[in-house]
């Protein structure tokens, strides 16, 4: 059975995370302890929260260790702009496993995003399959993520400005929108990360 470490840093949210992934046969544990992410097969960055709190809660070093180990990791929401260099949100650096900076949104837009949006595909990779371009997934989100490199953005949305919504580098994966409160098409996502683990 894979097991999953979901990262306690502190922010909302765990227990549906967990639940959802558990559906597809998942070992879901969320802790916090070296030793736990160290044994895990994955690890999940959740969302909900600001960005320079969930880091100082964090066991930044261990995560980013096994990150760049190999070990598949996903991030939702913050947890995905917790992989970037820097976010205006925060005074301190990001994890820095992803080039770019997190923005907040443009003025002229209600804030934060909440709600469900569309989702454009921009290439096709294993996170999405099954998933078709222009589904709707649920946001909540006063910020998003400005890439360097847009080798990695595998899915886009729009409000008041165009963004990634769904990332890909290597063993990284990142979606702006939670995954386990998107219906079926979020529940295929997060079976798709599963997927990739076996």
């Amino acid at each position: 059975m894979v097991k999953v470490a979901v990262v306690d840093y502190g922010v909302g949210n765990l227990h549906s995370i967990k639940k959802a992934m558990e559906l597809f046969g998942a070992r879901v544990e969320v802790t916090r302890e070296p030793k736990a992410l160290e044994e895990s097969d994955a690890m999940v960055l959740p969302g909900v929260g600001a960005f320079s709190s969930a880091l100082s809660e964090m066991p930044r070093e261990t995560v980013v260790k096994e990150i760049l180990a190999g070990k598949p990791t996903l991030g939702i929401c913050l947890g995905m702009q917790l992989l970037f260099e820097q976010s205006e949100e925060g005074s301190g650096p990001g994890l820095g496993l992803l080039r770019g900076r997190i923005e907040k949104l443009p003025a002229g837009v209600k804030v934060p995003h909440i709600g469900w949006n569309t989702v454009e595909i921009r290439r096709n990779h294993p996170i999405v399959d099954g998933i078709p371009s222009g589904a709707y997934m649920y946001f909540v989100h006063s910020y998003h993520a400005v890439t360097e490199d847009d080798e990695i953005v595998v899915a886009t949305s729009e409000y008041g400005v165009r963004f990634p919504s769904v990332v890909v580098s290597k063993n990284v994966i990142g979606t702006q929108f939670h995954p386990e409160k998107s219906g079926q098409h979020g529940l295929r996502l997060l079976e798709n990360f599963i997927s990739l683990l076996k």
